[in-house]
């Protein structure tokens, strides 16, 4: 899409034309869409202050209005941007949307896209949980998101919010602001469990678990993130499960009797699998398959790192 679009050109028919341009160029999707037409909506009716819901199809939808030349020449540098600079849209946008709720993101933090929130919304883990679960943990954090899912899926529990990054928790915090949740949030720095405040009844954690052949093969969009939200090699493994085997041999200390530990590991089942052979997991349905996220209870943690 050049920046020289008519003044004729209805949003539906800019959305269509920034689709081709960025299949024409060849970025990588994942941030938040998995195909041009979707990211290129997005750009678009972001750019035109537009929902990002709106219909597109029938007589009364925004698709059959016609912006000014004005905001076809803006929405042109917006999909320039996105092409030129190989940024994930949330990046250009300042804002990632993850199961309904919208959060602030900037390149200090990865851009939301955690199963676990599709788990926290339907409920799916709620079979493991009871009246004592209290207390919740979202290790890796990032910007929040999960945490804000936690506590706006439990109104009872109290949250706490830790990274390794003190300019991810400051994003992080934008996002407590935006949702008021404060009083509920708590936001720690952390090393992975080191600092943290258990016992938890509930830890999240979408940890760095990207491989060492992975990473060297990253699209630029994926290189634009924190690596040390990615990584998953840096106690010099190449498998992805560096901070995962750390985690998980800290993990039961800081658990009550019976808690349960939500992980997400990408596409890495199979390494998760050779790394830690004998461990009873539960892999969760998402939409992404049953592979990606899996449930590990306190009992199986203890009966891994002490085999009779």
């Amino acid at each position: 899409m050049t920046a020289h679009s008519g003044p004729e050109m209805t949003v539906f028919e800019l959305i269509t034309a920034g689709a081709g341009a960025l299949d024409d160029a060849g970025v990588s999707f994942g941030h938040g869409t998995s195909n041009a037409f979707d990211e290129a909506a997005w750009l678009v009716l972001w750019q035109l202050g537009l929902p990002l819901d709106s219909a597109l199809q029938g007589d009364d939808s925004v698709g059959d209005e016609v912006p000014t030349l004005e905001q076809q020449e803006q929405v042109s540098t917006l999909l320039r941007a996105r092409i030129e600079s190989r940024k994930p849209a949330a990046y250009l946008t300042h804002e990632a949307w993850l199961q309904g709720l919208a959060f602030y993101v900037d390149e200090r933090v990865i851009v939301p896209r955690s199963l676990i929130a599709e788990l926290l919304v339907s409920g799916a883990i709620e079979p493991w949980l009871s009246d004592a679960t209290h207390k919740v943990l979202d290790l890796c954090t990032g910007s929040a998101s999960l945490a804000v899912f936690a506590a706006l899926a439990y109104p009872a529990v109290k949250v706490d919010a830790s990274d390794i990054s003190t300019e991810a928790l400051a994003v992080a915090r934008i996002n407590l602001d935006r949702y008021q949740l404060n009083e509920r949030i708590s936001l720690l720095v952390s090393d992975g469990l080191a600092s943290v405040r258990g016992p938890y009844d509930l830890i999240l954690c979408n940890p760095p678990y990207v491989n060492a052949q992975s990473m060297a093969t990253l699209p630029p969009e994926y290189r634009a993130e924190p690596s040390l939200a990615l990584d998953g090699n840096r106690g010099g493994a190449s498998d992805g499960m560096d901070f995962v085997r750390q985690m998980l041999i800290h993990a039961p200390a800081q658990m009550s009797e019976h808690a349960i530990l939500v992980l997400e590991i990408g596409n890495e089942r199979d390494n998760f699998e050779a790394a830690f052979a004998s461990m009873e997991a539960i892999w969760l349905q998402t939409s992404a398959g049953e592979d990606q996220v899996l449930l590990l209870t306190r009992d199986a943690l203890l009966k891994y790192s002490t085999p009779n």
